[in-house]
């Protein structure tokens, strides 16, 4: 080969030639790769980016368990049938099933204050003891705490130490949530009529589909979850959209342990829930009031208070408390939607040291380990 000025210029031309077009297939490639992670990215979002409940989804009947804001769930009971061969009969829907797989039915004693206590330390040896002084002091002397209390706040599962406590709170404690629950009054008195008014579920129920029914001493207390223990029931989620996204927006919701539940709750003229104590004094329970006629009352801790449309009642569950609608039948239900919210005084550090030992399974999860 002869070397000249020209034959070397056309080498470096054809050389920058191969580079710049190496440079625009690669170019090419990183765009569509680029593409293909942002469209990924898109589809994650639209699947668990809309709401910050970060709950575990349903994907079958065999994940909802346990007694469910102190009543036993229709899978629970089943799963007892199989064991013993015969359906436990509930008591005002109180009764506890007794069953090691479900948390709630289990009742408080020493194998669980151990399982809560190995929990907590697994917690602090993967982030931190810092700011646990008042779960470690609950967990270590629970069995002690529950035994002791007064019998106008005996929560059944879990006591917090050293937290204020009173039947009923200010809608000033969780302002953005109550204020966010009350514009939302009509989104979701229409929703709830979309459900309620659906033909009966197949099956024999008398009820139309997601809702169930508790035992009362008299009139029919009827329930339809969001979200239960934590773990959001997805076919009920898919046919309240817009009730699941009031939910997503709530600051306070509690979203990722046992003791966070979401309902609609319905009960009818002559109703009557019995006196009971919610699982724990951490949250707060509040009532959306949807519909509500004359003559109805919710009693907390000795305390009287009635329900107003569009307007929350804000509570502590783990004081004795009862409901009650003695309306006439032309009167019609009394319904409020039911969130359950963090006690205000829970602070950050002592919310996420709770939802890693209460994540529903967890607990459950170890001892079977």
């Amino acid at each position: 080969m002869e070397w000249s000025l020209e034959s070397i210029r056309e080498m470096v031309a054809g050389g920058m030639q191969s580079v710049r077009e190496c440079e625009i297939c690669a170019l090419s490639i990183a765009m569509c790769v680029l593409l293909l992670f942002m469209w990924y990215c898109y589809r994650v979002g639209q699947e668990h980016g809309s709401s910050p409940l970060r709950g575990r989804y349903l994907v079958g009947p065999g994940r909802i368990g346990g007694v469910v804001g102190g009543f036993m769930s229709s899978d629970c009971r089943n799963r007892e049938k199989g064991k013993r061969g015969s359906m436990l009969e509930e008591q005002n829907g109180f009764a506890f099933c007794q069953s090691s797989e479900c948390f709630r039915c289990t009742s408080a004693g020493e194998s669980l204050n151990q399982r809560l206590y190995h929990s907590l330390q697994e917690y602090a040896k993967r982030y931190t003891w810092s700011g646990m002084g008042r779960v470690h002091k609950g967990v270590r002397d629970q069995g002690r705490y529950l035994n002791s209390r007064p019998t106008i706040q005996r929560p059944e599962v879990f006591f917090l130490p050293d937290l204020p406590s009173a039947p009923f709170f200010s809608r000033e404690v969780q302002r953005h949530d109550v204020e966010l629950l009350e514009q939302s009054f009509p989104a979701l008195l229409a929703e709830f009529e979309s459900i309620y008014h659906q033909p009966p579920a197949r099956g024999g129920s008398s009820l139309p589909p997601g809702w169930k029914a508790n035992n009362t001493p008299r009139g029919q207390w009827w329930t339809y979850y969001l979200v239960n223990q934590g773990t959001p029931l997805v076919l009920n989620v898919r046919r309240c959209p817009r009730a699941w996204r009031v939910l997503g927006q709530l600051r306070t919701f509690i979203a990722n342990n046992v003791f966070g539940n979401a309902c609609f709750s319905v009960l009818t003229p002559g109703a009557l829930i019995t006196e009971h104590y919610g699982p724990t004094n951490v949250r707060l329970r509040c009532h959306l009031g949807l519909r509500v006629p004359p003559s109805c009352e919710l009693v907390v801790g000795g305390e009287p208070q009635c329900w107003s449309e569009g307007s929350c009642l804000l509570f502590d569950d783990s004081f004795l408390h009862r409901a009650f609608h003695e309306g006439n039948l032309e009167d019609g239900p009394r319904v409020v939607f039911m969130v359950d919210l963090w006690h205000p005084n829970v602070a950050a550090a002592e919310r996420q040291a709770l939802d890693y030992i209460f994540t529903p399974g967890h607990l459950d999860d170890k001892e079977g380990k």
